[in-house]
């Protein structure tokens, strides 16, 4: 077999195995959708970064830089966690693009500074669903390393979820009860 075949083969077998994997959620699978959901996300935070107008723009900027820079020492930990547990992280954009749930759109740098934030939080909300979850199968599948790191993402994004919704002028989880009770439905 070529070397070309080879690899060609190595890459049919791992999107084979990512295909069962999203049929049947694994911690893996699910923390690969996190990760997509860091690299969409930290795109969106600069679009925010570069585009905020208003008077508090400023502080504004430096805050979203603080998320960048630690959102970005997230992902490189999930992608490592990723490898040491034997799992094959996302790493093209057509990946981040298919499994993050986080949406983009070019229109956004038009909006007011208060919907931009608002935009951060409802990143946080969404990728706290595929957290927790990826935590539950990762307890079910005895993985305690993988649901550390998870455990700890978890609470990095409530803490930015508090941190913009204070930007807003709203408590950690003003107007997000309905969705957390939505959740616990699931």
């Amino acid at each position: 077999m070529s070397e070309q075949a080879t690899i060609e083969a190595k890459f049919q077998a791992e999107q084979k195995q990512v295909d069962i994997d999203h049929h049947t959620p694994t911690a893996g699978a699910m923390t690969n959708h996190v990760l997509s959901n860091r690299m969409i996300m930290n795109m969106k935070l600069h679009q925010i970064e570069w585009f905020v107008k208003g008077p508090n723009a400023e502080s504004y900027k430096a805050v979203i830089g603080q998320t960048i820079f630690e959102n970005y020492d997230w992902y490189e930990k999930i992608a490592e966690q990723l490898l040491d547990e034997g799992e094959i992280p996302s790493s093209t954009t057509d990946e981040y693009k298919e499994y993050t749930m986080l949406e983009e759109h070019g229109e956004n740098k038009y909006l007011d500074a208060d919907e931009m934030l608002q935009t951060v939080v409802d990143d946080f909300v969404t990728d706290n669903m595929f957290v927790t979850r990826a935590i539950k199968l990762a307890e079910k599948e005895g993985r305690p390393a993988f649901n550390k790191l998870l455990i700890d993402l978890y609470g990095w994004n409530n803490h930015q979820i508090r941190i913009y919704q204070a930007l807003l002028g709203k408590t950690a989880t003003e107007g997000l009860e309905d969705d957390e009770d939505d959740d616990d439905e699931d």
